[in-house]
């Protein structure tokens, strides 16, 4: 921050008089028509603004407890000073006019919400369970019950902008001399300070903590399905109102189930006799052993449905059905009498010497439309 006594070259106890002659005497020697040059003039911008501060009361005031309207704004022209839309409602209508009434803002502020991952498996998935999600957060401080003070201390009416939260300055634009309102720095916009900060929470009004939450995951969620836990995030600045934490589910990937929608799927393998000759086959489910049939001439690809074994439906009744596909396996490494039965076999059912012959492409609807109109 610039020390605008320092530039003026007066001490910082100095009257208003000898803060107006230090600067006609600084103002004479730099004055760009006296002194020509980049450096005088940039010097004499300093002094200026040196002088606009410390010839004003209020700004004077404000800056000697740490606040530095230049800094704070900028320097000149309606963008560089930083002025909005209510500024310039302010110099037309006064203070507070373009934006509502203002004043000291409230040091009871609401929680932030906040996001938590939480992965689960596919039979969590399937059926639902209950999660114990263990968080870093915020709660109300109990030293000073959010207050943010010692107790048996309190608040003092900030000496800046006494009591009213913002502090008003003069700048210069395009419509002239503009006064706008700023949050006051050294309250922050409360409007009074601490005498003597908790110890605890240093004034904040909430500490952090570990806390441990209990959670309901519904059957049917998946990957990306949010679960809001309403109040249940930090607590805000000043012991304010908690936020909301958002749980969002990922479900991992299971070794022998896939999920599609609300069905689940699984491939079993399925020797080449027994395709043939059919079966009855023991498959472990989400839901314990079930017995899978397989007809006769069962072909790679065929799939036996399972209704209501599949996934829950999220918020209805009813769950998915679990689908059963089967990949028939060709033996390989035939013992010689294993060979010499499957000639015979093939010998038997005139398979022993077959005609290669073409499968015909399935072209579907769209390609039988094309040929029928072609034919006519």
């Amino acid at each position: 921050m610039n020390d605008y006594y320092a530039v003026l070259g007066v001490s910082r106890s100095a009257s208003q008089e000898e803060i107006k002659k230090a600067y006609r005497r600084l103002a004479r020697k730099l004055h760009p028509d006296v002194n020509p040059g980049a450096e005088a003039e940039e010097e004499f911008k300093r002094v200026s603004q040196a002088y606009d501060v410390l010839s004003d009361p209020e700004k004077r005031r404000a800056f000697d407890h740490g606040a530095d309207p230049y800094a704070a704004a900028g320097q000149g022209g309606f963008a560089g000073a930083g002025f909005s839309f209510s500024d310039v409602m302010d110099a037309f209508f006064g203070a507070g006019a373009g934006a509502g009434a203002r004043g000291p803002r409230s040091r009871v502020q609401r929680g932030q919400d906040a996001l938590v991952r939480l992965d689960i498996d596919l039979a969590k998935a399937v059926f639902g369970s209950e999660e114990e999600l263990t968080l870093d957060t915020a709660i109300g401080c109990r030293r000073c019950g959010g207050d943010g003070a010692e107790p048996g201390t309190g608040r003092q009416t900030c000496p800046v902008c006494g009591g009213s939260g913002e502090v008003q300055q003069i700048q210069r634009s395009f419509l002239g001399q503009v006064m706008t309102s700023r949050p006051c720095v050294a309250c922050q916009g409360y409007g009074s300070t601490l005498t003597d900060p908790c110890r605890d929470c240093s004034g904040d009004g909430r500490v952090r903590t570990r806390r441990t939450l209990k959670l309901k995951v519904p059957g049917g969620v998946d990957t990306g399905t949010r679960i809001q836990l309403a109040g249940e995030g930090e607590v805000g600045h000043g012991n304010g109102p908690a936020g909301d934490i958002y749980v969002e589910i990922r479900v991992q990937p299971h070794d022998t189930f896939s999920r599609r929608g609300d069905d689940l799927h699984v491939t079993v393998e399925l020797p080449m006799a027994t395709a043939a000759l059919g079966s009855t086959l023991k498959l472990s489910t989400f839901d314990g052993m079930q017995d899978i049939d397989f007809r006769p001439g069962t072909q790679p690809g065929d799939v036996v449905t399972l209704r209501g074994l599949g996934v829950t439906h999220l918020q209805r009744g009813g769950r998915g059905d679990l689908r059963v596909h089967a990949n028939v396996t060709t033996p390989t490494h035939l013992t010689e009498e294993q060979e010499l039965l499957l000639q015979q076999f093939a010998a038997l059912r005139g398979e022993d010497r077959p005609d290669g012959r073409a499968h015909p492409v399935d072209k579907g609807l769209f390609g039988k439309l094309r040929d029928a109109l072609k034919g006519e």
